[in-house]
């Protein structure tokens, strides 16, 4: 017998209770392109399958065991006592396979602790049981196990720019015999052009990830239905058999966490998520990565269900499950690779220039700031000047948006994000920024500052000993709020309000959250009109 009709002999003996050295309350074999699976009530019984795939090699007994004693270690580390040892299937002179036996090994099986279905994160979402309590729980979970999962400057070298994108080439590659098929070959062209061009580019923020210590040693298979609730938290079924599959970036893990939330239909879970994630991991970047490392994470799961499709044939669940994977992989390549014309805007000392500049730095776009461009283009003001006055006349203040969305559109063309940072009081001025995205077909996010009066005061008051860019000064406070036209045209998934009393961090991470959310608000009702 080879060892693909040992492993079938196995799995028989498996499928029968008396098989079994304890009670069995309910047997169940599941498959997937790799494993095999017993479930018998108490316990799971967890086998490899004799495959080799090109990123993984089953082949050999030796190996299968190896991999085995790698799972259990590796799972330990967010499950641990769900996976109890790594268990011999003996087969004796008679022929007879057991797990007791005196009989030479023919197959090595996980036993782990079975876990209650209804206690997956999958199941809590169907039955719309997740409460935020539990998303919070497990962004700080997860938060805490990056920073303390393995770093070197080996697993660093799988956050370079070159090895994702051999990784990324290589489910293209696997994946080329299904497009036109189970692929359609439109969407499929451009998710694979855009990613390149997405690496391409931004060679820079990968190098820095490395830099800041983000890559790590961590799960590779964050779905919803490995996450489980019962008695505390527990991740199970992490990668053993490919550490390239495992080691990369924290962003890039819980990117399929975060695909599989939205695949769900739960994008408010999905924002959740990785807004708790960036608070306790102090990882504000990660909304630079997050929408190229969810396409990859889709094309992975159109990948297998393909892969399971070939196996199997074409079932409908197969099929709507890698339908439903090549749309959200399209959604997001539209996602990473659109600009975003972000304008901070609101009255003065709203905070806007402050959180224009750290999102920017962030998000690695550019910042035009109306004050710099004003003093960069007019004779130095020696004093502070009425509202309406010398370079804050109506002319030269139209005059000088004119020129600050001038120098958005040349970035915008290049297919760059940019900041803008002015008031924007003016409905024609926000108009013109509106229609500047239209033109170009980006994004656009209104971030409107607000705080009370009373902080606005306050800080008017600190300029006037501690001057800065801005001249705005409390004087002119009650003639520029008058001339603010209130911001009600604006379309909600365009409109982020955000609150400047909160501590600067707060209103920060607000800006970086609500912002993400409208720009796939924005996508998705681009989509609607294809």
């Amino acid at each position: 017998m080879d060892a693909r009709e040992i492993f079938e002999a196995v799995c028989r003996a498996m499928n029968n209770p008396s098989f079994y050295p304890h009670p069995v309350t309910g047997l169940k074999r599941l498959d997937t392109h790799i494993s095999t699976v017993f479930l018998t009530g108490q316990w799971v019984y967890k086998l490899k399958k004799p495959v080799e795939l090109g990123f993984l090699d089953f082949r050999t007994l030796s190996d299968r065991r190896r991999f085995c004693e790698l799972e259990v270690t590796l799972n330990r580390r967010l499950a641990g006592d769900v996976y109890q040892a790594v268990v011999p299937i003996r087969r004796d002179k008679n022929g007879t396979f057991s797990l007791s036996g005196k009989g030479p090994a023919v197959e090595y099986a996980v036993k782990m602790k079975q876990l209650p279905d209804e206690a997956s994160l999958k199941a809590l979402l169907e039955k719309n049981k997740i409460k935020e309590a539990h998303i919070q729980k497990l962004a700080r979970l997860l938060a805490d196990f990056y920073s303390k999962s393995d770093r070197s400057s080996s697993i660093d070298q799988f956050g370079r720019k070159i090895v994702i994108s051999t990784n990324m080439e290589e489910n293209f590659r696997q994946l080329e015999p299904f497009v036109g098929m189970a692929v359609e070959p439109d969407k499929w062209e451009f998710i694979r052009e855009v990613s390149r061009v997405f690496l391409k580019n931004h060679a820079g923020l990968f190098e820095s990830r490395i830099k800041a210590g983000r890559i790590r040693d961590g799960h590779g298979d964050l779905k919803a239905e490995h996450i489980y609730f019962h008695q505390g938290l527990k991740i199970i079924d992490c990668i053993e058999f490919n550490d390239r599959f495992r080691y990369g970036d924290a962003i890039l893990d819980l990117a399929f966490l975060h695909m599989e939330l939205e695949r769900y239909g739960h994008p408010e879970w999905s924002d959740t998520l990785i807004a708790a994630y960036v608070d306790r991991a102090d990882d504000p970047q990660a909304y630079n990565l997050l929408d190229l490392y969810a396409a990859y994470r889709a094309v992975v799961g159109l990948k297998v269900a393909c892969l399971r499709i070939k196996e199997g044939g074409a079932a409908p669940a197969l099929t709507d499950e890698a339908r439903s994977c090549l749309n959200l992989a399209y959604r997001y390549a539209i996602q990473f690779s659109r600009p975003s014309l972000w304008v901070f805007c609101g009255l003065p000392a709203s905070g806007k220039s402050s959180l224009a500049r750290r999102a920017a730095e962030a998000l690695f776009m550019p910042c035009l700031q109306s004050d710099r461009l004003r003093k960069q283009s007019s004779s130095p003001i020696r004093e502070v000047v009425d509202f309406g006055q010398g370079s804050y006349s109506l002319g030269k203040r139209a005059h000088l948006y004119a020129m600050m969305l001038g120098q958005a559109h040349d970035i915008l063309k290049k297919g760059r994000s940019v900041a803008l940072d002015a008031t924007f009081s003016s409905i024609k001025w926000r108009d013109e920024a509106r229609q500047l995205a239209s033109d170009l077909d980006t994004n656009i996010i209104f971030a409107e500052c607000r705080c009370r009066e009373k902080t606005t005061t306050a800080r008017l008051k600190a300029r006037e000993n501690r001057p800065g860019l801005s001249d705005a000064r409390l004087r002119n406070f009650n003639q520029i709020k008058d001339n603010y036209e209130p911001m009600t045209e604006l379309p909600p998934e365009t409109h982020l309000l955000i609150d400047t009393d909160l501590t600067p961090r707060e209103s920060f991470l607000n800006v970086l959250a609500g912002g993400h959310r409208l720009k796939r608000e924005q996508v998705a009702e681009r989509l609607k009109r294809i």
